[in-house]
């Protein structure tokens, strides 16, 4: 996984399929959002 930012956005791809990739693009508070959850464990282990 490969993560980069840039003027309030996160970007977010699968390195594993590269440069070609989707990438998924989230708001710097919802990426906020999504690590406090993360850090938390709201999400179980898979």
């Amino acid at each position: 996984m490969e993560v980069g930012s840039a003027a309030g956005v996160v970007g977010v791809r699968d390195t594993k399929l590269g440069a070609a990739g989707p990438v998924l693009v989230f708001t710097a508070a919802e990426f906020a959002a999504f690590l406090s959850a993360v850090k938390r464990g709201a999400f179980p282990a898979v």
